[in-house]
């Protein structure tokens, strides 16, 4: 296995959705809520935090996301 953190095809796609479903709209909120606390900054900031949070959320998660979308390796049955 190639840097997955130790977890099967099917345990990674499994975990890509719950953090897709669940995981991403509680970070949206506490983005919005962080926005919310800095008492409304200009426009520019706002746009660098939301930009950095988007990116920042996919740092913990990338070996889950890694490979995902394509055919799964250990099932030689599919082109």
């Amino acid at each position: 296995m190639s840097d997955d953190g130790g977890l099967s095809y099917k345990a990674r796609r499994r975990w890509a959705l719950v953090i897709l479903l669940i995981g991403m709209p509680v970070y949206v909120v506490l983005a919005i809520n962080l926005i919310s606390w800095l008492d409304r900054p200009s426009m520019l900031v706002e746009l660098i935090v939301y930009v950095l949070l988007g990116i920042l959320w996919i740092v913990p998660f990338k070996f889950v996301f890694r490979g995902v979308g394509k055919a799964d390796p250990d099932n030689p049955d599919q082109n």
